[in-house]
């Protein structure tokens, strides 16, 4: 995209750059990542499958889409099988949506190939170009998206994003580091999560597991993988949250995310393996429950482990 021209006005840049940025992703092709979906009907399906049952009126909202419109989009969807739809308890001229089998068979390659084109697309960008981009989309987001211009703007913002080369290397040493200081656990814990780490790049399947990485001002500061346990089960791993990042509820996000990829790929329960020494991590974790918990020596110090279960 060219600098802006001399005497251009400021509602011409805003102009040049969203036609610039509608053809980049791509938002005039009658199609969405050669999927059988439109832009739009992509925006409903995503928001169904990351949403808690969402009403009708609740996508609506979300997506500031005229009522009448995405009553077709929503018809469309059913004649093909895509959503199930549930009387609400409430009130019963309201319908809960959730995918059907066919509905999540038909999202999950769709969302991965969006996240495979996004990677892509910042693969192409050195590491300070891919910080400064993301840095400007906060930036834009953060001042657009204010209720009101007298709404303070949130002191520092992060992005949530896949993984980059060397991230993966990043998440064990930063635990090892992290964990050693915090807690004294030694080696032991360090190869523990070598091997977690190496198990999912080396088997990873992009359709039913995920790992995110917390980014502000271009610097890694929190993660969380979600793999396959097997049965319909999902496991959530390797949480963690920079100091100087805590408070911020990039914790809580990374769970929430978690969660939502999780119901989008069809799992039935997610499950974890914490300890009773990390509560932060235990309140983040408030929407399961504790099953059973073991104390027992490891990594040089006693712990008492934990699991918990929640139903999705």
């Amino acid at each position: 995209m060219s600098v802006p021209h001399h005497g251009e006005d400021r509602v011409a840049i805003v102009r040049r750059f969203n036609r610039f940025y509608t053809r980049q992703i791509g938002v005039l092709r009658k199609t969405f990542l050669d999927s059988p979906y439109s832009l739009g009907e992509a925006r409903v399906l995503y928001e169904i499958a990351s949403s808690d049952s969402p009403t009708a009126s609740e996508i609506a909202r979300s997506l500031d889409l005229d009522p009448a419109y995405l009553s077709r989009v929503l018809r469309n969807f059913e004649k093909r099988g895509l959503i199930q739809r549930r009387t609400s308890p409430k009130d019963g001229r309201q319908s809960h949506l959730t995918l059907s089998v066919r509905g999540r068979k038909s999202f999950m390659p769709l969302d991965a190939r969006s996240q495979r084109d996004t990677a892509a697309m910042l693969a192409k960008l050195a590491p300070g170009d891919q910080a400064r981009l993301i840095a400007a989309m906060c930036t834009i987001e953060k001042l657009l998206g204010r209720a009101s211009p007298a709404e303070p703007a949130p002191q520092r913002s992060y992005v949530l994003r896949p993984p980059r080369p060397g991230d993966f290397g990043w998440i064990v040493n930063r635990h090892a580091e992290l964990y050693a200081q915090e807690y004294r656990w030694l080696e032991p814990f360090e190869g523990l999560c070598a091997q977690i780490v190496a198990d999912f790049v080396n088997k990873n399947d992009p359709i039913r597991e995920r790992c995110w990485i917390a980014e502000m001002d271009g610097e890694n500061v929190g993660t969380m993988m979600l793999v396959n346990d097997g049965a319909e089960v999902a496991r959530l791993r390797l949480l963690l949250v920079e100091p100087k990042a805590r408070g911020l509820g990039i914790g809580a996000r990374l769970t929430d995310e978690a969660i939502r990829f999780a119901r989008a790929a069809g799992y039935r329960k997610i499950t974890l393996w914490t300890h009773s020494v990390l509560t932060a991590a235990r309140q983040i974790y408030q929407k399961a429950t504790p099953m059973r918990s073991e104390e027992h020596q490891s990594w040089g110090q006693p712990v008492v482990s934990e699991h918990w279960d929640m139903d999705l």
